[in-house]
Order: C-alpha cells, then structure tokens, then sequence
C-alpha cells in the first residue's frame, strides 16, 4: 500500500498543508456551559501531534440563543469561550498543525425546551422540523439578517484569535442546509422557490463572512444530500441540478466544499463513478474534501481489521491519484487514535487502535 499521496502538501489560497489528512467535524459536548477548556486543547493538540494536516473542530454555536441544543456544545462567542478556543489554535499550532472551526446553528434539528437556553424556540426557514411538521413560524427577515450577522462575527473573530480559515455548516438538516431543503423550506420569498433560489440564505452567509474576512481567508462550506434521520434524502437528483446548486455558493465565495457522505466510495449518480466530492470538484473547478467511513470497515460502527482498513484504503488512494478530490477527512479512526495518520503513513496499520463507542466517552 503506498500512500505517499496522503502525504502531498496541498496549497489553496493562503492555505497550506503539509499532507491531505483532515480531521472531520464531531461533536463531543466535553466543554462546560460552552467554554472550551485546556483538554479540549489538548484533544486537538494531540491529532496535530499524530500528523494530521488540518483540523475542522467540532460544531460550534454562533451568538444566537438557539444556536445549538446541548450545554456543553463549545460556544464561538463571549470572552471565555473565545479565550479557550485560543488556546487550542496556539496548542495545534505548536504542534505543527493547522486548524479552522466549524460554526453552527442547527435550525430546527433543536427541540423545544433543550438547553443551553430552554426559552429560546427553535428557528427554521418555514419552522418546519426534519419531518415537515410545523413547530414555530417561519422566520422573520429580522431573524435572518441577525443570523447572517452572527456567522460574519464569528469568522471575524476566528481570523482575529488565529485561526487558519472557517468552515461554515450547511449540511446534516441543520439550518444552512434547511433553506436548502424543499422539504424544510416552504418560503414563497427570495429564500425559497426552486433550488438555486433556495442557496440564497448560504449566499448571503457566505457573502458575510467573506467581507468580514476578506479575500484570502479560506471559507469552507460542508453541504451533503443526506440529511440526520433521512439518509436517502437528495437535494440534486442529476449532475445539472447539483450544478445549479453549487454554482451561486462557489461564485459567493466559497474556496473548498467539503461533500458529506456516508460512505466514500459509493457513486453520487448513475452513470459514474464519481462520489460527491468528485462531482463537486468537476463542476466548481474548487478543491473538494471527501469524507465517509474512512478507515472504518462499516459505517459508523465495528471494529477495524487490519485486511479492512487496507482495503478501505485501497479505494481511497485509487480515486486521490485520479484527483478526483483533494483532501481526505477521517472522523470515528481519530476519535480511537489520534496517531492514525502517522500509522497510516509508516505502514503500521496492524497498531491502529481500532474505533469502538467506548472512544466517545472519554477526550483522550
């Protein structure tokens, strides 16, 4: 298994990584009343250690009191959780890593009453949850100028405390991707109608974030079709409808998209082998990052046998010599061991340490 292409630097506007490894977005809520503290830095600090090339944290909350639905969910507002989440870009740092945050509203995906703000109401597009039933009203022009405001000063502040870029949620059936969304985003305004329009509040998003920025600050918009709970859900059901999805985000302002899907060998369309990542990157001509299952030898579960995570690499490495796209994140391998890439690289899959659930109760 040679994989001497993982390890290629990639260079993308102002952004330069050593190899093609990213670490993907989990949450993991260990940052009490949203303050992410020294284990957090020391959490990322070790993936940057085990040879990771960028780091995507985990989703966190934008200044709006609905933002997320957990009270240790990390905040990207407020001095405190500003604070920490400076440490954890000068701890990746010193390690040689480069690392963006990942801001978040999950929209309608909140239930009434879930903390950290029990009072605030979930807001949607239509105010229509994942399964098309009515909660709340559809949001005001007020509520979304607020938000759009509230992701511009949070890539602001990402760029004032140090960090390498921003990756802006807008998949999953979280609030970005439920204007996206016919089934969430029933609006008879400019944020709805047919596909393209419905891109008009990421655009928006995008737009505010670029100014806030400016031009050579790398923005990342992570996008999927399947949604949390609805995995056979398309927001484009052929190659020309994905293109006129994608094509107003990348003229927006959008440097890398980030294709969320469950697995990452599996065709996006009939007809090609392409996945997502590949289609994206042949339509937009815009770097692209692949992700689903890596180094795991089933979706989001079992146990990584040294033949399966050989084969699952196999597969991975055939379709990055193609460049069918550029940049390869890993999420459950590197919950279980932060030294994955570094493994990976020396030949020594047989010392991976395998993902199981019980990863996930600790922040080792």
């Amino acid at each position: 298994m040679n994989t001497d292409l993982l390890f290629t630097p990639f260079q993308a506007g102002s952004l330069s990584l050593a190899n093609r490894i990213v670490m993907a977005p989990m949450t993991r809520v260990f940052s009490p009343d949203g303050v992410p503290g020294s284990d957090v830095a020391a959490y990322y600090r070790r993936r940057a250690e085990g040879g990771v090339g960028l780091i995507i944290t985990e989703g966190t909350a934008i200044n709006h009191p609905s933002a997320v639905s957990h009270q240790n969910i990390p905040n990207f507002h407020g001095e405190a959780a500003l604070a920490g989440w400076a440490n954890v870009v000068a701890e990746v740092h010193a390690a040689g890593g480069k690392i963006i945050p990942q801001l978040w509203h999950v929209g309608m995906a909140r239930s009434i009453g879930e903390l950290p703000n029990a009072e605030a109401l979930p807001i949607g597009p239509s105010g229509l949850n994942l399964a098309g039933e009515q909660v709340t009203e559809p949001m005001t022009q007020q509520e979304i100028d607020g938000i759009v405001a509230a992701f511009a000063q949070a890539a602001a502040d990402a760029k004032r405390i140090g960090f390498d870029g921003i990756e802006l949620h807008g998949a999953h059936g979280y609030l970005i991707d439920q204007f996206f969304w016919e089934k969430t985003n029933k609006r008879t305004d400019e944020y709805g109608g047919d596909l393209e329009a419905r891109t008009t509040f990421a655009v928006e998003v995008i737009d505010a974030c670029r100014r806030a920025v400016g031009p050579d600050f790398p923005i990342v918009l992570r996008f999927s079709q399947w949604k949390s709970g609805d995995y056979s859900a398309k927001l484009a059901q052929t190659p020309e409808e994905l293109a006129r999805f994608l094509t107003p985000l990348s003229n927006a302002g959008v440097d890398i998209f980030h294709c969320s899907t469950r697995r990452f060998w599996l065709p996006e369309f009939e007809g090609s082998e392409l996945n997502l990542a590949g289609w994206t990157k042949k339509i937009t001509g815009k770097p692209t990052i692949t992700v689903g299952s890596v180094g795991l030898n089933s979706e989001f579960t079992g146990r990584v046998t040294e033949q399966n995570e050989e084969d699952n690499i196999d597969r991975l490495l055939e379709r990055l010599e193609k460049a069918e796209f550029d940049l390869v994140a890993v999420g459950r391998a590197l919950i279980s061991d932060p030294a994955w890439p570094a493994k990976v690289q020396s030949g020594r899959t047989d010392e991976i340490i395998p993902f199981t659930s019980e990863a996930t109760r600790t922040l080792s």
